[in-house]
């Protein structure tokens, strides 16, 4: 895999709705209560920390998951939003395949009751998606700085009894510093810090956590525990709202309400990262699979990496009086022309 296509951006929206300039990796603390060690590298693809949950959740079943994402990512946009932020839905579902259900939310604000349902959800699958809290995540470089919502994957830990070991594979340089995967032990008390409540957060971070999977999916109340259970048949419901699902329009629509637009803009940065990261998986499943030329893969990989650090100089340089709409403009021109060669290529 070359450079173009491996190559990872910083992206410049903080977890907090802030945006701040790059920093040092900051050092990951130990977890308390907790015996950590490093995930493998090796099987962390370049993906958000939902994605990258849910491939490692996904993979005992289904071993070829990473590539059934990549020929599930997309990059759709509802415009209508009631709250005037975006929706993205960056994948379609790639859960409940192989029959086994499709994935739903479980909340409750009682962690006696969220315990139990972990505990049931664990016996019955094996394993659990829950969501954690950035906040209270001690190897996050957003551990005590901000909060959102992050995908962990726990097991019940071998030989110990009200023990989970702890999977999150989701690695990045982010505003705050680098994320690293990690793998660790944690008793049930440090398992309430992890997954603890998020708050009511800003709309577009209840948009990502609604559109996690794919589709909208309702999520429990801001100050529940929240995890992921299997359902035989998950409620469902005909998407709302308009929504754009071609990307050259998903994208020519972006550059024009982004660059008119820098709150918004702000709001929507980490949204576009997110879909630099998906579309770079897939750019790389494309080009290894033949499904069209390395050089065609590479130069959208190109451009899907530069879109986040433009967007990020663009965020920076409006917060300081100074918005720059030339520069968003041109970063999706030219993403706009490299990814249409890819889609001609795929046509072929």
């Amino acid at each position: 895999m070359t450079n173009a296509l491996m190559n990872d951006v910083t992206h410049g929206a903080a977890r907090d709705g802030t945006n701040r300039t790059d920093t040092a990796p900051a050092a990951v603390p130990e977890a308390r209560g907790a015996a950590a060690g490093p995930a493998d590298p090796a099987r962390t693809p370049e993906l958000s920390c939902y994605t990258a949950a849910l491939v490692a959740y996904l993979e005992p079943e289904l071993p070829d998951v990473g590539d059934r994402l990549a020929r599930a990512i997309r990059l759709s946009v509802r415009t209508d939003h009631p709250s005037g932020r975006l929706a993205f839905s960056h994948h379609s579902r790639i859960d409940g395949e192989d029959a086994s259900g499709l994935l739903a939310y479980g909340g409750t604000a009682h962690w006696p009751e969220a315990l139990a349902a972990l505990r049931a959800e664990a016996r019955r699958n094996g394993r659990v998606l829950a969501v954690a809290n950035t906040r209270t995540v001690p190897w996050s470089p957003a551990y005590e700085v901000s909060t959102a919502a992050h995908w962990v994957l726990l097991e019940p830990a071998p030989g110990q009894a009200d023990a989970w070991q702890v999977t999150d594979r989701f690695a990045a340089l982010l505003p705050e510093g680098e994320q690293r995967p990690h793998t660790g032990v944690v008793d049930d008390t440090a398992l309430r810090a992890l997954l603890a409540p998020l708050g009511t957060l800003a709309p577009q971070y209840t948009l990502r956590d609604v559109h996690a999977l794919g589709t909208a999916v309702e999520l429990p109340g801001p100050e529940q525990y929240r995890w992921l259970e299997r359902h035989s048949s998950a409620p469902t419901a005909p998407p709302v709202g308009r929504w754009l699902h071609a990307q050259a329009e998903s994208l020519a629509f972006l550059a024009a309400r982004l660059g008119a637009d820098p709150a918004l803009l702000a709001a929507h940065a980490d949204d576009l990262w997110a879909a630099s990261r998906h579309q770079r998986h897939r750019l790389e499943f494309l080009a290894r699979t033949g499904a069209v030329s390395r050089a065609a893969a590479e130069a959208a990989a190109a451009s899907w990496g530069e879109l986040p650090r433009s967007l990020r100089f663009a965020v920076t340089s409006a917060e300081r009086g100074r918005p720059r709409p030339g520069v968003v403009a041109k970063a999706f021109d030219d993403l706009i022309r490299t990814t249409t060669r890819v889609q001609k290529e795929e046509q072929r």
